[in-house]
């Protein structure tokens, strides 16, 4: 006995079935296929955003270092697996790059960033919406989505993604015109918004954020203002706590600790002192930097370049020399030229600084226009000024070039030494990835490391790996058998898994790498992290050590920075990242709030710029550095954080133990998937494979169809020898296609229960052991949501009905059909039929019954707020009138001013009679839009009706 093809179709069905918004069922499949731990946390968030098919979004706001973006993912997937494909992620531009490499590697969902290269190309293509694309989730940053928004309010959006959504808080401000862009163009679809800070420093914030997803919650900001910031009688918490409830999803840290082991962050700081040719080479460059005009440097990039050329200053002689040269090489072409290429440029400023066309992005939005020359009309005297800047260029570039090393280089050795020495007290293994923001700092690097104990031990990893280690890694990981199934074809993802997988080798121990590093790679196998080069940015920085203190790791991670002693401002930036950002220590380095409070790195990068051109002295330096940490002192209002703790605050008990109940449920749905697609896969393949039970694997010897190549493929999504089968994979896809379509005519099937390993008490009590089943699926559309639902009519040959779990739990029984075919079914079976179908209508019924009652509450409220706005002007006249009156019985009152108080109150009063009459019309309207919302709502869950039968069998148990 086995498998017949009535079981096969029902595992089909169910494989592929649709469930309701709010079920543990419904992510099965999805964390089925992911390569993801299982942790209930994250799939109740995910619960949450898609609890009701009327909710117009979420924010899911847990605290961090919970994994909001595996939170997402899950979203993502199940709207994939769904059928739905018009979908985009809107994040800062430093980690889009990093959400397409976690989507790859542990949703397997294919997505593109969409920058202005990509854009332009497709446009030049005959793509008159490069947004619009079905084959791959679009990620693309605030800013490009703010200048795109014509063409994304275009698409008929399935899902978009906000991350990092506190940069979206004061939409509710007229002069933020990259939200209110942003909003005005994706206000129609479903959003969901990532943030561990929903408040910052004004309640209004959270009204900000609301509005984005729901704008139906509130009524107005007048409205808001009055009942939510009432000075008087403080925030009205609990009302305020019911009318987002709906929509936002909150986790603690403390709350989950039974499920994650957090890890420590350990700072090590090296300080170096530069040599005198060193210190010459700065300060020169540093003055140069702070002239007024700098003919080398664009115009329209200004800010930039200075940042550019600041930190490859900061990075080695070897980094800024090769940028000098192509500062020359720019300044001489536009003497000869009277022009210069700007593309041409920016790709020689790519191959010095890795990550340019990232940070050209980031500044992109916050460069102001400059003072500009007409470079096609240079005068005599800016030939002169260029020649003389020329001059001053080449002499930076010789003293560079005179440089053989660098007093930071040499400190890098003992740095090591020492971190390695706290890597063993840890019992974690000697490997330690060095960033640098210099491809020409890397190669130094290499070729100074390579001549020490760490000779052959090194790796490097940048933008482009073309190095020779690169090529050699990248082929040998090619040509290895095991990695035949990961093998993508596009050289740039596979180089960055051949060099990670690579690195993971006892053989290595050092990686170099620049900043494409700090993104989207998972490091958690390494224990160290060294800062040669210090970005400014604090959020890159969190980034990079993030690639290894991340979920997984096992070791506390040992954080490495350098501080040049001779440099004070280099000094007062490191105390403030240290002390201020706290970015080196605790468990989760920098906190949400600080974090939160930048808003936008670059703006800091952009403060740290000023400092250094404008101030010269160490007191200048002194002072500039004050103010900063004063402007950052209040990263958060105290009673702003008390009021977000106790909007977001939940009884840990109970979260916890919904945590368990949801973690059970989950892990009961994945074993029935695994079971089930198991089970159809071997029916279907038969003779076409090699299966092994034990380990959840089977060998392929190949199918006329060419759907997939030949190999082991294993459900265990950790195996590295194998393809990862899953639900979502082309051959499990269709093996569930055809399965959904296998002849079952009537017949009698002979279940084996004698052989089953486990007892099932109710199925032994059964009157009888034979019987009828009707299978079939009830399919219950509607505008918002696709619902699936098996029914099962079940009897005993004694009457007995049975119960859908014994249905279930008999169909997975191995079985076979008796030869003799079976066409008398009583008619009893049409009866149990009906009345399961009406069971399972009824269950909807009452489901979408609570579903309309939020709603119904939900815009009674808005109603309530918009009738209460309205009203609040006239109560403001009521009291001005009152005033002027008790104005009017003042002692001493002289005629004149009794006359100019009178005159006042008759013009308020009319203004109060007019009030009235409209707020009589205001009513009228917000309840007839009330009502029209309700309505609208209510027709969004009608539903369409639709049966068909699987099959009916007579059964037998033996």
């Amino acid at each position: 006995m086995n498998l017949t093809a009535h079981q096969a179709k029902y595992f089909a069905y169910e494989l592929s079935k649709k469930v309701k918004s709010n079920s543990t069922e419904k992510f099965g499949a999805t964390l089925m296929d992911a390569k993801v731990d299982l942790n209930p946390h994250q799939i109740q968030a995910a619960l949450f955003a898609f609890k009701s098919p009327l909710s117009q979004g979420a924010i899911l706001a847990d605290e961090v270092g919970l994994g909001k973006t595996i939170e997402a993912g899950i979203l993502l997937s199940q709207k994939w697996a769904e059928g739905a494909r018009r979908i985009l992620i809107i994040s800062p531009s430093s980690l889009r790059k990093q959400w397409m490499n976690e989507l790859a590697d542990k949703f397997y969902l294919p997505s593109e960033v969409m920058e202005t290269k990509v854009f332009n190309k497709k446009w030049k293509n005959g793509n008159t919406n490069p947004f619009d694309n079905k084959n791959k989730i679009q990620i693309c940053s605030y800013h490009f989505a703010r200048n795109k928004a014509e063409f994304l309010q275009l698409v008929s959006w399935d899902l978009i993604v906000i991350d990092e959504a506190h940069f979206l808080r004061n939409v509710y401000r007229s002069g933020n015109k990259i939200a209110k862009e942003i909003q005005q163009a994706i206000s129609p679809y479903k959003k969901v918004l990532l943030t561990a800070t929903p408040l910052q420093n004004k309640i209004e914030e959270l009204y900000g954020l609301i509005s984005f997803i729901d704008p139906n919650t509130f009524g107005d900001l007048k409205s808001f203002k009055k009942q939510f910031i009432r000075r008087e009688g403080g925030i009205d918490l609990d009302d305020l706590k019911d009318r987002i409830q709906p929509l936002c999803h909150r986790t603690l840290r403390r709350q989950v600790t039974e499920y994650i082991n957090y890890k420590n962050r350990i700072p090590l700081t090296e300080t170096f002192e530069p040599t005198a040719k060193e210190q010459e080479l700065y300060e020169k460059v540093t003055e140069y930097l702070q002239r007024e005009t700098n003919y080398a440097l664009p115009t329209a990039q200004k800010h930039l370049m200075t940042s550019v050329l600041r930190k490859l200053l900061a990075s080695s002689s070897f980094a800024i020399s090769g940028t000098l040269n192509s500062l020359i090489k720019r300044l001489k072409k536009l003497i000869k030229e009277f022009e210069y290429d700007q593309e041409d440029f920016e790709r020689e400023m790519q191959d010095e600084f890795d990550g340019f066309d990232n940070e050209t992005e980031e500044w992109e939005e916050i460069e102001e226009s400059q003072p500009t020359f007409d470079n096609e009309n240079l005068t005599a005297a800016d030939i002169v000024n260029i020649r003389r800047e020329i001059e001053d260029l080449e002499s930076f570039l010789h003293l560079a070039n005179s440089i053989e090393h660098n007093a930071k280089g040499d400190k890098l050795r003992t740095a090591l030494e020492k971190g390695f020495e706290k890597l063993k007290e840890l019992g974690a293994k000697e490997k330690a990835i060095i960033f640098t923001e210099s491809k020409r700092t890397q190669q130094y690097l290499f070729e100074m490391l390579k001549k020490t104990r760490y000779g052959g031990k090194i790796l490097l990893f940048n933008g482009t790996n073309q190095e020779d280690i690169s090529k050699y890694v990248y082929n040998k990981w090619v040509d290895d058998k095991k990695n035949a199934h990961r093998i993508t074809g596009s050289r740039d993802v596979d180089v960055r898994s051949a060099i990670v997988d690579t690195f993971k080798n006892e053989d290595y121990q050092l990686m170099i790498a620049t900043e494409a590093a700090a993104e989207g790679i998972n490091l958690q196998f390494c224990s160290m992290v060294v800062n040669y080069d210090l970005p400014w940015n604090p959020q890159r920085i969190e980034q990079r050590i993030g690639r290894s203190h991340r979920y997984g790791q096992e070791y506390d991670v040992v954080v490495i920075n350098f501080v040049n002693t001779q440099n004070e401002t280099d000094m007062r930036v490191f105390q403030l990242l240290e002390e201020k950002f706290r970015l080196f220590d605790g468990v989760f380095g920098a906190s949400d709030e600080v974090l939160g409070s930048i808003e936008n790195g670059v703006e800091f990068e952009k403060r740290l710029i000023e400092i250094y051109k404008k101030c010269r002295t160490k007191e200048e330096i002194d002072a500039a550095f004050d103010k900063l940490q004063e402007d950052l002192k209040d990263e958060i209002d105290d009673n702003i954080k008390k009021t977000q703790e106790n909007l977001f605050k939940n009884f840990d008990a109970q979260v916890v133990q919904r945590l368990k109940t949801t973690l059970i449920n989950t892990q009961k749905y994945i074993s029935k998937y695994e079971e089930w697609l198991w089970k159809i896969t071997k029916y279907y393949l038969k003779e076409k494979a090699e299966f092994n039970d034990h380990e959840y694997s089977f060998s392929l010897n190949g199918l006329s169809n060419n759907i997939a190549p030949k190999g082991l493929y294993s459900l265990d999504k950790k195996r590295e020898d194998a393809w990862h089968y899953r639900l979502g994979h082309k051959l499990a896809e269709r093996i569930i296609k055809d399965s959904k379509e296998l002849e079952t005519p009537a017949a009698k099937i002979v279940f084996d229960y004698s052989s089953n390993p486990l007892t099932y008490k109710e199925l032994e009590s059964l009157s009888s052991n034979k019987g009828i089943l009707k299978v079939a699926n009830l399919q219950l559309n509607s505008e918002v949501e696709d619902l699936d639902l098996i029914v099962f009519a079940g009897f005993t040959e004694d009457g007995e009905i049975l119960k859908d779990e014994i249905c279930q739990f008999l169909l997975t029984l191995p079985s076979e059909v008796e030869k003799n075919s079976y066409s008398d079914f009583p008619n009893k079976l049409n009866k149990v039929y009906e009345d399961q179908i009406e069971k399972h209508l009824n269950h909807i019924k009452n489901s979408d019954a609570q579903l309309m009652q939020t709603e119904i509450r939900k815009f009674e409220k808005w109603a309530e707020d918009r009738i209460s706005s309205s009203e609040f002007e006239l109560k403001d006249v009521k009291k001005k009138i009152k005033d002027l009156e008790r104005e009017t019985r003042r002692d001493n009152i002289s005629a004149d001013d009794l006359l100019v108080i009178q005159k006042k109150i008759r013009k308020l009063d009319r203004k109060k009679a007019k009030l009235r009459r409209e707020i009589f019309d205001v009513e009228d309207k917000i309840l007839e839009d009330r009502d029209r919302m309700i309505d609208e709502a209510e027709s969004k869950l009608n539903r369409t009706q639709k049966q068909k039968e699987l099959f009916t069998i007579a059964w037998e148990i033996i």
